[in-house]
């Protein structure tokens, strides 16, 4: 009798040690392979997938692969549709469904991006992409804009209003900075690639949760890996922690060069340098000092790149 006390606290103190470390239900009464059970609904999403009726988009792309030819997207068309809230360009309604951002959308999101064997074909299997709520809410998918294969290479964060209405990243006040940069350093903003790590714009303007960056970094590795940029520009800190993994924020991060490698044989690394976004630029007009550093670094490296693929 006289231990009850302690046998009550003590379970009490495991309990709260339980809901502290996010367990939330009870044991069930047999084991649960989850494992086994993600596999199964990727499996399922794959065969529905496959049931889906052939739209005539795929009918053509698929006759192009029997005959060996690829499809390409052109550089100066805006990656812009007709609104993507269901994946479906004739809706002008947004879907109601919503997604969980899980291990299965994930695999569904990388599944898809490797499946892509152009920019074109990308582009439309991320149009039909249902794994990411920010889909519900945007006007548009904002893909990539630049040429297929470009030597530099810029990644945002996220697109903004502008752009979301448009369907074409960096087109607003930071896209206009970010063009003056370009002609600072003697580029044409249409001789460079330019995407962001997420495709759709966030309610609000707000920062994509590290949830929605995650479900969407296949898209954007997989562009990267077809345009096979010579360097790789990121630009701001989320950008940065994405594609990079740094952990630090971007004023310590900026201006430091570094190896992209993701999917890559060590021997085919990418250079890749952090930049202060434009935006924040816009926000803080005095650390333009810095950027101008950076850019100047920059241009300096695709010097020396542009030397070696001539040979001299």
């Amino acid at each position: 009798m006289s231990d009850a006390p302690s046998r009550r606290d003590a379970a009490i103190a495991l309990l709260a040690f339980y809901r502290e470390a996010g367990i939330e239900t009870l044991l069930l009464d047999a084991p649960r392979d989850r494992f086994a059970e993600t596999a199964a609904e990727i499996e399922r999403r794959q065969a529905n997938r496959r049931s889906e009726p052939t739209s005539p988009s795929q009918e053509r792309r698929a006759g192009r692969s029997a005959h060996g030819s690829q499809d390409r997207v052109s550089p100066s068309q805006p990656a812009a549709g007709a609104p993507t809230g269901n994946g479906t360009p004739d809706s002008a309604f947004p879907s109601n469904r919503i997604a969980i951002p899980d291990d299965i959308a994930v695999a569904d999101a990388r599944e898809r991006a490797r499946a892509a064997a152009t920019l074109a074909e990308l582009k439309e299997l991320l149009d039909g992409f249902e794994g990411c709520n920010l889909k519900i809410t945007a006007k548009h998918t904002v893909f990539g804009d630049g040429p297929e294969t470009a030597d530099l290479m810029f990644i945002g964060e996220a697109p903004g209003r502008d752009e979301d209405m448009a369907g074409v990243p960096f087109v607003g006040r930071s896209g206009q900075l970010l063009n003056r940069m370009l002609e600072a350093i003697g580029l044409k903003r249409e001789n460079v690639r330019v995407t962001n790590t997420v495709p759709w714009r966030p309610p609000g303007n707000r920062a994509p949760t590290p949830a929605e960056t995650q479900i969407c970094l296949p898209f954007v590795q997989r562009q990267i890996e077809l345009v096979a940029p010579k360097i790789i520009v990121c630009l701001g800190s989320p950008s940065a922690k994405a594609i990079l993994g740094s952990a630090e924020g971007i004023l310590r991060m900026r201006g430091k060069w570094q190896s992209y490698s993701f999917d890559l044989s060590p021997s085919s690394t990418i250079p890749a340098i952090a930049m202060l976004h434009p935006a924040y630029l816009l926000r803080q007009p005095a650390q333009k000092r810095l950027a101008w550093r950076d850019l100047l670094a920059l241009k300096a490296r695709l010097a020396e790149t542009d030397g070696e693929s001539t040979g001299n």
